[in-house]
């Protein structure tokens, strides 16, 4: 099962809005033949591994990470190729919460006479497809907010000098996650004071959308996002507060105006998420400032939380910190991380936290 997890994560990127699943088949306690989803509207995993097995499926186990689907999407449910392939038995880490499928895939597996049992890693599926399991169950987007500060938690100087705080291999990972997103949400004082262009660099297999969360639609006619908005989607989320005049010059530069509902004198992200998901959109990465931290963090948005810290001091009362708008009060009000990894990227320190 962990193999058939490490196979899963392979589609990263490639499949969503679809699940990440891998399959490994065991006869004899040998493995006979594996696959993954690889790209969505491909073959699922199942279909992918008996395919690699052959006829050594027959008596065999078969081992995937979600419990095969029932219905027609893009391809044809997976239990019925399941059991024309003569397996005696399936393992499943967990049951899909698609409710076109959920427990139906295991039952029908049981009355075709198949020995089938669920729960093994579950944990592990669980988190491997938390983005997944999101959007199936709530309809909105799975939100990882990231961020590079010092060791005294700054994320530049009080001049707003900010590259580069984190090292080269620590970069490279971020573009590689931005290959890997929906999209990418700034506020729009990250967007005036930094001009990024926000794309990955190289191309992953996803052209995520640029989003600016931008209440008054002040970006630039001359940044970098709108120069750049025929090579990758930008949208800018906005209220009717916004001049009419600047949201149709910001339309005329190609970036797509959603206006949304303000909220805490801002954009609602609440309803910037529930429109993302109506979009089937399945990560967003959080890239900041510290304002727009905070407010997604005040309207339980965040799943998880990317922190490279680069080992030097920055210091300066003045300098930007990751979260800022009122904070806590007091450490009881304090937001808490349910569970948290460290591991070293080049000279920095990456702490993933799950909220």
């Amino acid at each position: 099962m962990r193999r058939a997890l490490d196979l899963a994560e392979r589609g990263r990127g490639w499949v969503e809005p679809n699940p990440l699943v891998g399959a490994v088949v065991v006869r004899d306690g040998q493995i006979v033949g594996e696959g993954h989803h690889e790209r969505f509207g491909g073959p699922h995993a199942e279909p992918n591994a008996i395919a690699a097995a052959g006829d050594a499926c027959r008596g065999a186990t078969l081992y995937v990470t979600l419990e095969p689907c029932t219905h027609h999407g893009k391809t044809p449910p997976c239990v019925p190729a399941v059991v024309a392939a003569g397996f005696a038995r399936v393992v499943a880490a967990m049951i899909d919460p698609d409710p076109r499928t959920q427990g139906r895939g295991l039952e029908q597996l049981r009355a075709a006479g198949l020995d089938v049992e669920v729960g093994l890693l579950e944990a592990d599926a669980q988190r491997l497809n938390a983005p997944f399991v999101k959007l199936t169950k709530r309809g909105l987007p799975f939100v990882a907010a990231k961020w590079a500060m010092s060791l005294d938690g700054k994320t530049a100087t009080r001049i707003g000098d900010s590259r580069w705080i984190s090292s080269e291999p620590s970069r490279e990972l971020v573009h590689t996650l931005r290959g890997q997103m929906d999209a990418i949400l700034i506020g729009v004082g990250t967007a005036l004071a930094d001009d990024p262009l926000l794309t990955a660099r190289p191309p992953g297999p996803r052209t995520p959308a640029r989003i600016v969360a931008d209440e008054q639609a002040r970006l630039p006619l001359y940044s970098q996002l709108l120069q750049t908005s025929a090579e990758a989607p930008l949208i800018i989320a906005t209220t009717e507060a916004a001049p009419p005049e600047r949201r149709a010059a910001l339309a005329a530069k190609g970036a797509e105006i959603l206006v949304l509902p303000m909220q805490r004198g801002g954009v609602s992200l609440r309803a910037l998420m529930a429109e993302l998901g109506r979009r089937r959109m399945t990560n967003v990465l959080l890239e900041g400032g510290g304002e727009l931290c905070a407010a997604a963090l005040a309207a339980g948005i965040v799943d998880k939380l990317l922190v490279f810290i680069a080992p030097r001091l920055i210091g300066g009362r003045e300098a930007r910190t990751p979260v800022e708008g009122d904070g806590a009060a007091t450490m009881a009000q304090a937001i808490n991380a349910r569970d948290w990894t460290v591991r070293r990227i080049g000279d920095d320190a990456l702490i993933e936290a799950w909220l």
